[in-house]
């Protein structure tokens, strides 16, 4: 009974100091729009060829009395070969420099989700095993930092309880506000299982709780034809609670962006939860591969222009997209340039990184270097209801001043994420893509 007295008094003290400070504050209504933040600068993130040799050597060198599994040798020999610029860095390769070098520099990395130490699709393999022993080993756990001897790296698998594991690492930022903290879900549309969480805390955690958090929360997501369950991150409910600056939406491209968007994270002025739509098809495309230099100059880009256009004048269609469509169309381009079609001079494919906040300007810069251009389209995988359109739509309406309204290219509004029928999927890209790079006539 003292103990319940004593907590229900900490309580009614804490209402009656919350009461007392909105007394002396003049009620504010929120009836004008509030200025959004524009995310078009870049912040300088890279890192030295030296830190990320050396990071590749710790994740790469096995410990001589260490029997790592066979089918390994290959993948840490890649990575060594990554680490001096001999082969083009994949997605796992770039996360894991990322990881290292904040912890070389003083900032604490956690991961939780389920099947992260391993990846759900086998790319990861920050743990590994013991072939005789079972016991594990985590490469990454081995750095320190010279400033922060107490920074490191930690990865846990967690249980299918993504209300609860969410909630508790959302709470874990709200303590440890430097820190890079990650959830990771198995696949995306998993975190449906934790909304509570993210309408609650997340989205609100400034506005409604005063409070600042760095979570961050990595989504699988890409429509590869396997069905409803494992297509959709649910973009759109990200970007329907974006208001007031209070989330940092990405689907980056290129595991270059990744890196520079996880070292971007822990610095000053970004203390917001950030929403990381990952891939799945793209962790081992070739054509989605970054160089060394990738790593080691620049930062994350919120808008990549189009680098392959022949003649910017040329161009009367610009497409704008985001995330693993743009690999889809720039082949599909590619095809029709080696076939001689002159529609694959006339269209150019802008990818845009970043969602929330909008960067304004940056779009804008690139979009004037088409000067001839007519029309502006907006194309994604998902359903017209689902994925970026109706975030974007409104941005893009008189965007350029020759443009009046974006088109639309996607698939039709539908009530579940993706089609079960792998053919289906295969005509609906088809299609999709097709109309993207049809330049009016």
């Amino acid at each position: 009974n003292e103990l319940i007295a004593e907590r229900v008094r900490r309580y009614e003290d804490a209402q009656a100091r919350a009461k007392a400070v909105v007394s002396k504050k003049d009620p504010v209504v929120k009836i004008a729009q509030i200025e959004e933040l524009d995310c078009s600068a870049v912040v300088e993130t890279a890192v030295s060829a030296d830190l990320v040799k050396s990071i590749a050597e710790k994740i790469a060198l096995v410990p001589q009395d260490f029997h790592v599994n066979p089918k390994m040798v290959g993948q840490l020999a890649r990575r060594a070969k990554m680490g001096t610029g001999e082969l083009p860095i994949d997605w796992a390769f770039a996360e894991a420099i990322a990881f290292g070098s904040l912890v070389v520099e003083g900032s604490r990395v956690r991961l939780s989700g389920q099947d992260s130490g391993r990846g759900t699709f086998s790319q990861r393999h920050a743990v590994l095993y013991d072939t005789q022993t079972g016991k594990s080993w985590t490469p990454l756990s081995e750095l320190r930092s010279e400033v922060k001897p107490e920074a490191r790296f930690e990865v846990f698998d967690s249980s299918l309880s993504e209300e609860g594991v969410l909630g508790f690492e959302y709470g874990y930022t709200v303590v440890a506000r430097e820190a890079l903290v990650l959830w990771e879900a198995q696949f995306g549309d998993f975190v449906n299982g934790a909304q509570t969480i993210i309408d609650q805390y997340i989205a609100a955690s400034e506005d409604k709780w005063k409070q600042t958090s760095r979570l961050t929360m990595l989504l699988p997501h890409g429509y590869e034809g396997q069905g409803p369950e494992h297509s959709s991150a649910r973009l759109e409910r990200f970007l329907q609670l974006c208001a007031e600056d209070n989330l940092q939406v990405c689907y980056p491209t290129t595991p270059g962006q990744y890196f520079h968007l996880l070292r971007r994270q822990v610095r000053p002025g970004m203390e917001r939860p950030l929403i990381v739509i990952t891939p799945k098809s793209l962790l081992r495309l070739p054509a989605a591969a970054s160089s060394l230099d990738e790593l080691t100059k620049g930062g994350f880009q919120a808008v990549i222009d189009d680098a392959d256009v022949n003649s910017a004048d040329a161009v009367s269609r610009v497409v704008l997209c985001s995330g693993k469509v743009y690999y889809d169309l720039v082949a599909a381009r590619k095809e029709l340039r080696e076939s001689g079609k002159a529609d694959a001079d006339r269209v150019a494919v802008v990818r845009l990184e970043q969602f929330y906040p909008f960067p304004q300007r940056r779009l804008r810069e690139i979009l004037e270097r088409y000067p001839a251009a007519t029309e502006l389209v907006w194309a994604q995988e998902e359903p017209k209801n689902m994925g970026g359109w109706t975030f974007v739509e409104p941005r893009l309406v008189n965007f350029v001043p020759t443009i009046e309204r974006p088109i639309y290219v996607g698939r039709s509004a539908s009530a579940s994420p993706a089609t079960g029928s792998y053919s289906i999927h295969q005509a609906e890209q088809a299609e999709l893509i097709a109309k993207a790079l049809r330049v009016a006539q």
